[in-house]
């Protein structure tokens, strides 16, 4: 068990515009997606789930608004209310924070 959460998905991800409320669960959805797509250099990949299902494009440009900075994304998704479309950036700090490997978990200690 890890003493380590996941770090909340507003430290990772950063929404432009939406026209779609944006749960926690969909928004680390869509992040998951674009840092991928972030990592491997591609240009979209589809994205399904229990909840939504479209595509997540890669704009290929860094976007920049006061201290928030990183990579942009497009989703043009369906979800249970309705179509619509996600702008968002993947935070510098965020993807710092992925690149670090996973914290071990403690080792338990012994009384004798």
């Amino acid at each position: 068990m890890s003493t380590d959460p996941a770090p909340p998905y507003w430290l990772l991800i950063s929404v432009l515009f939406s026209n779609q409320p944006l749960t926690p669960s969909l928004a680390m959805t869509l992040h998951q997606v674009a840092f991928e797509l972030h990592q491997r250099g591609e240009g979209a990949k589809e994205v399904a789930g229990d909840m939504v299902s479209g595509r997540v494009v890669n704009l290929r440009k860094d976007v920049s608004f006061g201290g928030i900075a990183g990579p942009a994304f497009e989703a043009e998704i369906e979800t249970e209310r309705g179509s619509g479309v996600v702008r968002f950036v993947l935070t510098r700090q965020g993807l710092e924070r992925m690149k670090q490997p996973p914290a071990e978990p403690p080792r338990p200690k012994y009384l004798n």
